[in-house]
């Protein structure tokens, strides 16, 4: 079946899917009983619970283009919400939980939002402290049971009393392709939020365009666990749905490890961050080993350093490759379920030694590229010879155009998933779309051969007082190759020399103090450890090997406290906010430069 508008899906799902798992989450047991169980809809329900909301939002007077926020973890509930909207022309505004009081305010407001759906009490609690500042928001619904809001279970046992299907489809039948979807508004490093507007066509031509990079089966299941607010996680929901592929969220990111386990799925997406995490535990895991393990734990990191795709080293290399897999790469797998197929990896540049590694332990990692104004994959590797080239992006897909600008190396895209421009910000869209209908990504890159590379972001290279231009992403994933390296963000514009803010990752040395019989006391404390200082170092100084000269790091600072989505150092997707950063440790930068001055 050919899907124009995004809620076409669910035709397949009236027919040609009948899944028992569709839509999964984990709820508590009744009442008497402790723990967990995954709660299953199937295909029918995702239908009827649709048709349940699209009748339930009609009931409270909305009409096509109104506004509806979903400001919620990921759940079944979230796409019934979502479907719910689109067959019936009402735009969603999804909302990180995370927004800070001031973005909230502004959003729902910018949006004209008449109906919010939550499912926390302390996203409650924000609304509250603004409800008279948000005048037009008439409804707030919430998924979990809160005292003193409505209940989303109740709100579609109302609408269940009559469904006005005759409306509904009278009101499909007058959504074309090129209507208005969803505003995701950008968190951004830098400025007011801006709303990304996102038609039907934006997203159905980006899934059919990647609907082949994987070998995708309708048995297959997937673990969610990326919010679905950005258009990373969305995009791959609907792709699973138009190709029937069962769907279970994560219960948080402290349970992926167990989730993965038990659900054993074919395929999730993550961000290099949480991949990075998974090496260490594995990497973790072999430091412990003695003996024979140790060296053949060894003998198999040294051997995927090596690795290049498509058999290129030759059988004698491969051959050692499958006795790696039998006695350790296997093991690996078995830690992240077992039955993955594939892991694709977006929203930051991965580390090529980890993408290597991943890739010769038979974790196909597939590294794509794109952004929320690009609806959202511009380029992927992929299944199939000679589709994945490490350090890249992969080749650019199909329906999509890029070339890169001959006088800064910025990466322009155009093509049918670019989206509408900015929602009420005109002189924001022209300041990133050109009259030939190009998109200006604001990253930097090249390709070699058909394969795209991402080089860096072009706000965020920077010049020395030498005159010389650092890109700072390059060395700081060289940085956090060190697992007691958490984040790093390099410093250095208009000054001398380079350097780097460095946070350890604190879960690492404990580890390693408690194996030491090093005495641990507090983070602040710990940052501030001999042992830490050292170990750090020696790793810059490798770093600065592998740079050039005018690239390498001077007075490093350790700090004592993480870079938080809630702190605002790091945006949903874990970008730095090089700005906000800066500005909260403007003392000890100016301590790092003192001397020169």
């Amino acid at each position: 079946m050919n899907i124009t508008r995004v809620f076409d899906i669910l035709e397949l799902h009236k027919g040609t899917y009948q899944k028992d798992d569709l839509l999964c989450s984990k709820v508590n047991l009744p009442p008497g009983q402790v723990g967990k169980q995954w709660k299953k809809y199937s295909s029918n329900d995702f239908v009827h619970y649709s048709n349940l909301v699209s009748s339930g939002l009609l009931s409270l007077g909305l009409d096509k283009d109104d506004k509806v926020a979903i400001i919620s973890g990921n759940r079944p509930e979230w796409c019934f919400v979502d479907y719910g909207c689109q067959q019936t022309g009402i735009v969603t505004v999804p909302i990180f939980p995370t927004a800070s009081n001031h973005d909230l305010k502004f959003i729902l407001n910018h949006a004209e939002v008449k109906v919010i759906f939550i499912d926390d009490k302390n996203v409650y609690a924000k609304l509250a402290a603004i409800e008279k500042e948000i005048s037009g928001v008439k409804h707030v619904i919430s998924f979990n049971k809160l005292e003193g809001v409505a209940c989303f279970f109740d709100f579609i046992e109302a609408a269940g009393k009559h469904i006005p299907i005759e409306k509904i489809d009278a009101i499909k039948k007058t959504i074309t392709p090129h209507d208005l979807l969803t505003i995701l508004y950008t968190s951004g490093t830098t400025g007011i939020p801006k709303g990304v507007m996102i038609s039907h066509n934006n997203l159905v031509q980006n899934v059919i365009s990647i609907q082949d990079f994987a070998p995708f089966a309708s048995w297959w299941k997937s673990l969610s666990f990326l919010p679905l607010n950005h258009v990373y996680e969305r995009m791959l929901i609907t792709l699973y749905l138009y190709k029937g592929i069962s769907t279970y969220f994560a219960e948080g990111f402290e349970t992926i490890g167990d989730n993965l386990k038990e659900v054993q799925p074919q395929i999730f997406v993550s961000v290099p961050r949480l991949i990075e995490r998974v090496w260490e535990k594995i990497s973790a895991a072999g430091e412990k080993l003695t003996g024979v393990k140790r060296k053949l734990f060894d003998w198999s990191v040294r051997l995927a350093l090596k690795y290049e795709p498509d058999g290129v080293n030759g059988p004698f290399y491969e051959m050692q490759r499958k006795i790696a897999d039998k006695l350790i790469y296997s093991k690996w797998r078995g830690a992240i379920g077992g039955k993955l197929v594939c892991l694709a990896s977006g929203g930051a540049a991965l580390n090529p030694k980890l993408e290597r590694i991943f890739l010769c332990a038979n974790i196909v990692v597939l590294q794509g590229y794109g952004l929320t104004e690009t609806c959202v994959v511009v380029s992927v590797n992929h299944f199939g010879k000679g589709n994945i080239r490490i350090g890249c992006v992969g080749p650019v897909i199909n329906n999509v155009e890029v070339k890169i600008a001959e006088e800064d190396g910025e990466i322009l895209v155009k093509g049918p998933s670019i989206m509408l421009g900015y929602y009420k910000n005109k002189e924001a869209t022209d300041e990133v779309m050109d009259a030939e209908g190009w998109f200006h990504t604001g990253d930097v890159g090249k390709f070699e051969g058909r394969f795209l590379k991402i080089t860096d972001r072009k706000k965020e290279i920077f010049k020395t007082s030498a005159g010389k231009y650092i890109a700072p992403l390059a060395i700081e994933n060289k940085l956090k190759e060190c697992r007691f390296i958490e984040q790093s963000m390099v410093v250095g514009e208009g000054q001398k020399f380079a350097s780097a803010l460095i946070v350890p990752n604190f879960i690492n040395f404990k580890e390693y103090c408690k194996q030491n019989n090093i005495e641990w006391k507090d983070n602040a404390t710990m940052s501030q450890q001999p042992e830490l200082k050292n170990i750090i170092n020696d790793h810059i100084k490798r770093v600065n090997d592998s740079l050039a000269p005018f690239e390498q790091l001077k007075r490093c600072e350790i700090l004592k406290n993480e870079w938080t989505i809630e702190g605002g150092e790091v945006t949903p997707k874990l970008s730095l906010k090089r700005k906000v950063i800066k500005e909260k440790n403007l003392d000890l930068i100016n301590k790092i430069y003192a001397l020169e001055s």
